[in-house]
């Protein structure tokens, strides 16, 4: 954990390219859990309701898959959209349950073997993305419901899903959770940013563990008229459980009911 306290007032979001090394970094974490585990391991639930990890992992696959291929992609996104229209729900989760479905034959080996080939065309892929591209608009219905653009999408997304199923797995297999300062600490703090930006007000936060360090903000949304100025939230817990408390895997209070997007 950083012992400095960083001022995330005015921190920027993610640049393209730092996403796309921090990706490409997820991505070998997420293969070499994988490959650690024991045939067992793979039908462990996970705090996704409905995954055990060879599930979550075969929405995983799709969402690399869907990144390396523009014919795949559309084929998902019409497939999810005839998802939605049969069971409701938002977009995202029929894309989900497509990815799961038509990957429901593979086994840990044939899901490896698929992942392993395609994350570094993955990441190439989402890197080359045309910039006139990344600037598309998109209307997201869950788990917040606003306008994305595709870059936001493709940069910071991706990259929250990969690492919150790393640690989903590690949680529902007992295997050790690989974090560095230098990859996890940098991609939490970018989730610290974007929280102190939803939420607006003042706070410090200190995240123990491997990941964390000390954030601070003065707080961008102003008073309400007469009121006095709040005093700053003071707020301490482990890194990870920060980002699933945002992520919703577990309920929080404050300013960390403050939906971050993962």
């Amino acid at each position: 954990m950083s012992t400095a306290t960083t001022d995330v007032t005015t921190t920027a979001p993610l640049t393209h390219d730092e996403a796309m090394a921090l990706q490409a970094v997820e991505l070998d974490r997420a293969l070499e859990l994988l490959r650690g585990l024991e045939p067992s391991d793979w039908s462990a639930r996970t705090d996704c309701p409905d995954w055990d990890v060879r599930q979550m992992y075969q929405h995983v696959l799709g969402a690399c898959e869907s990144s390396a291929s523009m014919r795949e992609l559309v084929h998902q996104m019409r497939a999810a959209k005839r998802h939605q229209k049969a069971h409701g729900g938002p977009l995202e989760a029929g894309l989900s349950s497509v990815q799961v479905a038509e990957r429901a034959s593979l086994g840990p080996d044939e899901l490896l073997a698929r992942l392993g080939a395609v994350a570094p065309v993955t990441v190439h892929k989402r890197t080359t993305m045309p910039a006139l591209m990344r600037k598309a608009r998109m209307k997201i219905d869950g788990p917040v419901v606003e306008t994305w653009t595709i870059g936001y999408l493709i940069d910071t997304i991706y990259l929250r899903d990969l690492w919150m199923h790393r640690v989903d797995a590690s949680r529902a297999t007992g295997r050790e959770l690989h974090l560095t300062a230098e990859h996890d600490g940098h991609l939490v703090a970018d989730v610290v940013a974007e929280w102190a930006r939803r939420h607006g007000r003042p706070f410090t936060l200190r995240l123990t563990g491997p990941a964390g360090g000390t954030f601070t903000s003065s707080g961008t949304s102003p008073a309400p008229v007469r009121a006095e100025p709040s005093a700053p939230e003071e707020l301490e817990l482990d890194a990870v459980e920060f980002c699933r408390t945002l992520a919703g895997r577990t309920e929080g209070s404050g300013l960390l009911t403050t939906i971050v997007p993962f």
